[in-house]
């Protein structure tokens, strides 16, 4: 494991570890442990100097939106009036609670969001009264997902 400017490098028993936790973070390190033929206690001190490389952060649960009635997500490209706007428009982005997430981008767009809602008229609701009236927005472009076919983190 050799951190190499802002990447690292990691061995094959890393990426054992991190496919394993990726694929469920509450399996057990022992069983970890057994499967690939390593201490517990070296899979402990491999994940430390991961998590001091910067590599890996944590881990979380993950909700299914959909139990909890968001069945619309959609991605919104967003038209500043001048690129001053940037900051002052992601602080007032991060007020709302259906932007989960928020990228400064390069082409039509200053920024594309992607935010979910409960339903189309919730999702219009957002837009027209909560995006649209940040100062600076000057439009916005819509795209709602119909369903979502891939969802992974990149392969170790």
């Amino acid at each position: 494991m050799k951190n190499q400017g802002n990447s690292i490098k990691i061995d094959g028993t890393d990426k054992e570890i991190l496919r394993n936790l990726m694929e469920d973070a509450r399996r057990p390190i022992l069983e970890i442990a057994r499967k690939i033929n390593i201490s517990g206690a070296a899979i402990h001190q491999r994940l430390r100097k991961l998590e001091a490389s910067g590599l890996i952060a944590g881990s979380k649960f993950i909700i299914d939106p959909k139990i909890l009635g968001y069945k619309t997500m959609a991605f919104v490209g967003v038209y500043l009036d001048k690129a001053v706007s940037n900051p002052k428009a992601v602080k007032q982005l991060e007020e709302i609670p259906e932007v989960i997430e928020c990228h400064y981008t390069t082409g039509n767009w200053s920024i594309f969001i992607k935010i979910l809602c409960k339903d189309n008229e919730h999702l219009m609701t957002v837009l027209n009264k909560n995006i649209q009236a940040i100062e600076g927005v000057s439009r916005t472009e819509t795209f709602i997902s119909l369903d979502q076919q891939i969802d992974r983190q990149i392969k170790i």
